[in-house]
């Protein structure tokens, strides 16, 4: 039976180049898929595309394209990635100059577009999750994007696409496009879907598979996690996967790192909703082949809900911090006199905040005082953190917090403040045909 094989070159915008590097030249891929977009990513390119009409796409487009571009045609790679963000056409047109600088004349780069649906959504009563309406938001609204599916790749790499480029696509369709498009899928036959969902769900988070995100020393041990390989999965035509890695790169493939990575983000493993199926994990098995090789079947997908998740990103407030340190005899009790004083300062200036944090970072930053008694540390970090209506409130947090310097306890040093905007993020379902996609050609 024919089969594929599908490296994930990257699992957030962020992630390492070296390794989607190593899985063009050695894994024998017949697809490199880079998975780029976080729910609040989308929605800061969307703010950087309003200050430059030639941006909005992943900051880190260029040097990934630079690094795997002239690998990728050199071994028959094709490259299918969300870095397109909010401008996959810019994206494209910055791929296609990159090419032309390599030599790599003919390559054919498609951008998909359509996802972005602020305009039809601003004068709709559609119902957010939170129970206002985007028209509720007003001005604030930054940006609008549908998670959509798998057939626009298909239909761009049927076009004879090198590198696919689109915005807010759903994580697992990125692998799917491929599946489909190789294997001559029906996009009705749910149960190859649901499977291929499965598959896409497992390589989307790229290391995390592989033993990223997953060690513990002591407890669950990966090897040469500072040479972490990326994923590779062979998928064949009836969707049976094989997860494996590169030979000799750093990390593992073991049913346990699979089996997390399976439950990862999963809320009812009955009903997965992605725009192109409502995919079945209930059924799945996962099945040691040999070392960093691990076979998982049993993906199932019931009809999709013709109804698309919409990501809404929007101006929601600022946010204030500072920090500042204390060490040697009697750092907690310093630590929490330097709390004291900025939360009863923030109060004398009038600095109003709908939300403070006051930690002790090492103390009682992540799960609170409550955790009983604990030994009291040589070092704390103080953290004082609150959301405000106004920028010009939020500077004032982190210069109180400076001011301990010369104005609080003994000792404190390596302070640090920061005032930022916090864009936040809401949903809301929208019938399928609202985005109207399109697959535009670039040559190089």
């Amino acid at each position: 039976m024919r089969s594929i094989r599908i490296g994930a070159g990257a699992g957030y915008s962020g992630d390492r180049i070296e390794p989607a590097v190593e899985l063009a030249a050695k894994g024998g891929l017949d697809y490199l898929v880079f998975e780029c977009l976080a729910e609040r990513t989308i929605a800061l390119a969307q703010q950087v595309r309003m200050k430059d009409p030639a941006a909005g796409y992943d900051p880190l487009l260029a040097a990934r394209m630079q690094a795997v571009l002239p690998i990728c045609r050199a071994n028959n790679v094709r490259i299918v990635t969300n870095m397109g963000a909010a401008n996959p056409i810019a994206a494209a047109e910055a791929t296609r100059t990159i090419a032309r600088r390599l030599g790599l004349t003919g390559l054919k780069i498609a951008a998909v577009t359509g996802d972005d649906v602020l305009e039809p959504l601003k004068t709709a009563d559609v119902v957010l999750d939170t129970g206002d309406t985007i028209r509720a938001l007003g001005n604030r609204v930054v940006s609008a994007n549908a998670y959509v599916g798998a057939g626009a790749i298909a239909e761009a790499l049927a076009a004879g696409a090198d590198v696919v480029i689109t915005g807010r696509a759903a994580d697992p369709a990125l692998f799917l496009g491929p599946l489909i498009h190789e294997f001559g899928w029906a996009l009705d036959d749910w149960d190859r879907l649901g499977q291929g969902t499965v598959v896409g769900h497992l390589l989307e988070c790229a290391g995390q598979i592989t033993g990223g995100y997953f060690a513990d020393p002591g407890l669950k041990d990966v090897p040469d996690l500072a040479r972490l390989g990326f994923p590779i999965g062979e998928v064949r035509e009836d969707g049976e996967l094989i997860v494996t890695k590169v030979a000799g790169s750093g990390g593992c493939v073991t049913p346990a790192t699979v089996k997390e990575q399976l439950l990862y983000e999963i809320h009812d493993p009955q009903q997965y909703f992605q725009p192109d199926v409502v995919a079945d994990f209930s059924q799945v098995t996962v099945e040691e082949l040999g070392p960093d090789r691990v076979r998982v079947v049993g993906g199932r997908g019931r009809p999709k809900t013709g109804l698309l998740k919409t990501s809404v990103g929007y101006l929601d407030s600022y946010v204030g911090e500072g920090q500042i340190s204390y060490a040697g005899p009697g750092a907690v009790a310093r630590g929490r006199l330097a709390l004291d004083i900025v939360r009863e300062r923030l109060a004398l200036i009038g600095v109003a905040t709908s939300e403070l944090r006051c930690d002790l970072i090492g103390m009682n930053a992540l799960h609170g005082d409550d955790r009983g008694q604990v030994a009291e540390p040589y070092e704390v970090r103080v953290r004082v953190a609150g959301r405000t209506e106004t920028m010009a409130e939020a500077v004032r947090i982190g210069n109180e917090v400076e001011t301990l310097y010369t104005n609080g306890p003994a000792g404190g040093g390596g302070a640090w403040k920061s005032a930022r905007e916090v864009i936040a993020v809401v949903s809301c379902l929208v019938p399928e045909d609202v985005p109207q996609l399109c697959v535009g050609m670039l040559v190089a």
